[in-house]
């Protein structure tokens, strides 16, 4: 200590500058800690404050460091909870979609069951089923000429022409004589293809005058002959068969007295529900309707014994019941 003392002296002597002079003689003074203790013949002064240089702790220390931590776990749940947030929102969407067109497919399909039923009623009023076939005769539930489009209350639209290309020839162009009686994997029957025509159309909510009916449905009814038939004459029913080799008394036809229908349903978003049915005619009295319907033999004698109306051409038959006798008479 004493030579480094000395050594601070020696070199101070030499100083000629003032500011040298201060460092000397701030040197010279004995240090405690941070504070400099100068004699009593010396002007007090203050040490300037010493900066230490930045030290790097080794790797092992600050992988074992969990500041923050606890920052990272918080970020990391929430993105968890975020991400079973979105999946269940998702998947409600999804359930509320998948039930409300279920819904929608389902009062479809009853809509197009209900025009059904209600064209073969109006169907039992025609005498002549040519006058279906040629389209001159349909039924009272329509809303109007027989083309143009219709406006759907989910705001949709459909053209009665173009479904019915559709129907006919697979396109919405008009069809022609070679769209008509080409045969393809869906019509098959070549000179014999249906012709559809419009039967019935517009609202469902319109077929009880009541107004009880609550649905956005729009239904359309088409009839066409029987592709069974073989007389090559899809506008009239029962013409003279093709199979008969030539004898000209033959009236083999096996369409004869039948017809196709054809019913579609349309409800908002796209539901959409077809229903085809064949109608034929009956020479008995047992069937209500006039024709095998698809509910069975059993209930349509069933229906048949319980209403007045019975087969077009037929006479009604009227019972009493007896007060007296207790008899149906």
């Amino acid at each position: 200590m004493t030579e480094f003392r000395s050594a601070i002296v020696r070199r101070c002597e030499g100083a000629t500058v003032r500011p040298m002079v201060r460092m000397c003689e701030r040197a010279t003074a004995p240090v405690v800690g941070r504070r400099t203790i100068a004699p009593s013949d010396a002007p007090r002064t203050v040490a300037p404050s010493h900066v230490a240089p930045l030290s790097v702790a080794p790797l092992s220390v600050r992988l074992s460091n969990e500041d923050g931590i606890a920052l990272i776990v918080a970020l990391m749940a929430m993105m968890l909870m975020m991400a079973l947030g979105i999946a269940l929102v998702l998947t409600t969407t999804t359930e509320t979609q998948i039930s409300a067109n279920y819904r929608e497919g389902t009062e479809a399909l009853y809509a197009a069951d209900a025009a059904v039923e209600r064209v073969m009623d109006d169907i039992l009023t025609v005498p002549d089923w040519n006058d279906i076939l040629t389209g001159t005769a349909r039924s009272a539930f329509i809303d109007g000429a027989p083309t143009g489009t219709r406006h759907l209350p989910d705001g949709t639209t459909i053209d009665l022409d173009k479904a019915t290309n559709m129907l006919d020839c697979g396109k919405v162009d008009s069809c022609g004589d070679a769209d008509y009686n080409v045969s393809t994997d869906e019509r098959p029957w070549g000179m014999n293809n249906p012709h559809w025509k419009l039967y019935a159309y517009g609202p469902i909510t319109a077929m009880l005058p009541t107004d009880t009916i609550n649905s956005r449905d729009y239904v359309i009814v088409w009839v066409a002959d029987d592709p069974s038939e073989t007389d090559n004459n899809p506008l009239k029913d029962g013409d003279t068969g093709q199979n008969c080799n030539g004898e000209p008394t033959c009236t083999a036809n096996p369409g004869k007295g039948v017809m196709a229908m054809h019913a579609e349903a349309y409800g908002p978003f796209g539901a959409k529900r077809v229903i085809e049915a064949t109608m034929a005619r009956t020479d008995t009295t047992e069937i209500e309707r006039g024709y095998t319907g698809q509910r069975g033999q059993d209930e349509q004698n069933r229906r048949a014994r319980k209403a007045a109306v019975q087969t077009p051409g037929k006479a009604l038959t009227q019972k009493e019941l007896s007060l007296t006798t207790g008899t149906i008479q």
